[in-house]
């Protein structure tokens, strides 16, 4: 049925009560506008076909022969299609949300993996730059041990021979049978330039009183240097009478301090002299000197060493080094003078003092107070021509010793650098007698200022 509009002159508004001649006759106007309305729509996407009741009512037809008045079947076909389209609306939502975060984490975990990579690029970059560093100036290059054969030849760090600020010691032995002392760095500064400073300082040095180094490990976050093993541990063992109960042993006599005082020297005036580079120590002391099995002393822990050119008298240093006590009095005042040689020669001449009074330079708990500091006290002795009042001096020999190791001492740790001899002249002093030695103007102790560490010093006489 389609409604249709009449021409004016009937009555009624509807064809079912015109005859058709006369409607032909007369003409009519289709009106369509309520087949094309929202309604006709809706009933199109519910699957039916818009058409009129015979009361001009709207019926939406099905395709099962139904109609109804506005969709089919209710509106569940629309309903469900609605739902669907959400549904998959959602889904894709949902999906590119996914999507989303996946590529996200892939991306981030992509620039983390590069991260790490170009990090252990640089590392191996930098393990491949310190080995080559020694094949490129000619320089005999030391064995390198993964750190399972550090492992292997410790026996699991079964036995540890000592301890310091760098980390433990432990007694290995090599597959050939020879026995080593392998030195773990676990508390290593920065990017452990206290190891690379001492594998470079040490396979520039070949002398009978500098430790021998026979190999290195450089694995990641290991490091550990493989030496000679020196069955005498280290000189502050020997020398303490504190030590002499618990070692089961006794003062070992003044000609072996002598000569392992000026074995000392010996391998100073080569790191100073002899090398092809100038090296300074700037830790020297009882602890870091060992003893073989026939006491002949080599210089080790080479970790705050420093290569200078010869043609430098001083050299630049940031912060101080060395140890407490055998530290020079210019590290804490500029004005003194620059940092140079002269400072492994106060720290040789601390050590040497300590060797000659067995005891610490500076005992707080001394039961008089003029022997608070070893060095003024035997000064004193010196300048009044008093006995030295040492341990185990039983001829004019040990006297003679004694008193050369003392006054050459006390020439070491003046204050004033410039006054101070080189080693090559310690070296000459030791040789020489000692009624050609004249006795030194009196040390100083030197402390650094709690106010100001690098530009002044309190000095106690």
């Amino acid at each position: 049925m389609v409604p249709v509009e009449l021409k004016g002159g009937f009555s009624n508004q509807t064809i079912k009560d015109v005859h058709y001649k006369e409607l032909l006759k007369n003409g009519f106007r289709l009106k369509w506008d309520i087949l094309t309305n929202k309604s006709c729509s809706v009933c199109r996407e519910s699957g039916g076909r818009c058409g009129r009741s015979h009361d001009t009512e709207f019926l939406c037809y099905c395709p099962n022969g139904a109609s109804h008045s506005s969709i089919c079947n209710s509106g569940g076909k629309l309903k469900a299609r609605s739902l669907l389209k959400k549904g998959a609306l959602g889904a894709s939502i949902s999906a590119f949300g996914v999507a989303i975060i996946v590529l996200a984490y892939l991306c981030r975990h992509k620039i983390s993996k590069q991260k790490s990579m170009i990090i252990g690029s640089k590392k191996m970059k930098k393990s491949h730059k310190f080995v080559v560093n020694f094949e490129n100036r000619g320089i005999l290059v030391t064995r390198r041990y993964s750190h399972a054969d550090i492992k292997r030849m410790t026996n699991s760090f079964k036995e540890k021979l000592g301890e310091g600020g760098y980390g433990c010691v432990y007694k290995g032995k090599l597959p050939n049978g020879l026995l080593v002392a392998v030195k773990i760095l676990s508390r290593l500064k920065g990017d452990g330039e206290d190891f690379i400073n001492e594998v470079n300082n040490m396979s520039r040095t070949s002398h009978v009183n500098i430790v021998k180094l026979l190999g290195f490990c450089f694995h990641k976050t290991k490091r550990a240097l493989v030496y000679e093993y020196m069955p005498n541990g280290s000189l502050e063992k020997l020398i303490y009478e504190e030590n002499y109960f618990k070692l089961g042993c006794g003062h070992h006599g003044w000609d072996t301090l002598y000569q392992i005082s000026l074995g000392i020297a010996h391998g100073l005036e080569y790191l100073h002299k002899g090398c092809n580079s100038r090296i300074l120590h700037f830790d020297i002391k009882p602890h870091n000197i060992f003893l073989d099995e026939n006491y002949c002393p080599k210089i080790s822990d080479f970790g705050l060493g420093k290569i200078c050119h010869r043609e430098k008298s001083t050299i630049s240093l940031l912060g101080a080094r060395g140890t407490l006590g055998f530290i020079t009095a210019e590290v804490f005042c500029r004005n003194i003078g620059g940092i140079s040689q002269k400072f492994d020669v106060y720290s040789f001449g601390m050590t040497m003092l300590e060797m000659v009074g067995g005891r610490k330079n500076i005992m707080t708990e001394a039961e008089r107070t003029s022997e608070i500091y070893f060095p003024h006290w035997i000064h004193k002795r010196l300048e009044l021509q008093e006995e030295l009042g040492l341990q185990n001096v039983t001829s004019e020999g040990d006297k003679e010793k004694a008193e050369k190791m003392v006054i050459v001492g006390l020439w070491c740790i003046q204050t004033n650098p410039s006054i101070r001899p080189i080693m090559s002249e310690v070296v000459d002093m030791l040789r020489g007698g000692v009624d050609f030695l004249r006795v030194s103007p009196k040390p100083y102790l030197s402390s650094p200022s709690r106010s100001s560490p690098t530009t002044s010093m309190s000095m106690v006489v």
